[in-house]
């Protein structure tokens, strides 16, 4: 029995991932189709790319960034949309775009008596504007979550590293599983 059991797991880690995996990306796929049903499958998401390229060239303009700007003003004056705003833009504007935030992977020694460290990527380099000069800031994220911490490191600790943020990123999210 304990060998069925064990097959039955192994089975499992394997058929897991990968069924997840195509389950979400044909989730995906079907939500796009939908929002554009004209009977041609695909058509959604081209229509999709098309759109968000346009929209993205418009927005680009030197005209349109004052519009832009003032709509993001507005948004964040009203209370609960707001947060869900701001939110949801700093996420996107920590992973992609201009202003990634996690584009600086660093290995950290969490004290100076240890040979303990941890993955993370500073996120400021300056921490002048709450008058401390000899540290960074560095957000650690945890593994299989969404979420993560904040220090504030001494500059000796923290050693860069040469590494892509996304191999890093996935490296610690997956707890260590994934190599570097």
């Amino acid at each position: 029995m304990k060998t069925l059991f064990r097959y039955f797991v192994n089975g499992l880690l394997i058929i897991a991932p990968f069924a997840i995996t195509v389950f979400i990306i044909v989730g995906i796929i079907d939500w796009l189709n939908s929002m554009f049903d004209l009977g041609i499958p695909g058509l959604g998401i081209l229509l999709m790319v098309i759109l968000l390229t346009i929209v993205g060239f418009i927005g680009s303009s030197f005209f349109v960034k004052p519009f832009i700007v003032v709509t993001e003003r507005i948004l964040h004056k009203v209370p609960l949309v707001s947060i869900i705003y701001s939110s949801i833009k700093d996420l996107f504007d920590a992973f992609v775009g201009d202003n990634q935030k996690f584009n600086k992977p660093v290995m950290v020694k969490m004290t100076e008596d240890s040979e303990n460290y941890k993955l993370g990527f500073v996120t400021q380099d300056s921490l002048q504007q709450i008058n401390i000069e000899d540290k960074v800031a560095v957000y650690f994220p945890h593994s299989y979550n969404f979420s993560g911490e904040l220090f504030l490191i001494p500059k000796r600790n923290v050693t860069y590293l040469d590494l892509p943020s996304s191999e890093v990123m996935k490296f610690i999210v997956s707890g260590g599983v994934s190599r570097l």
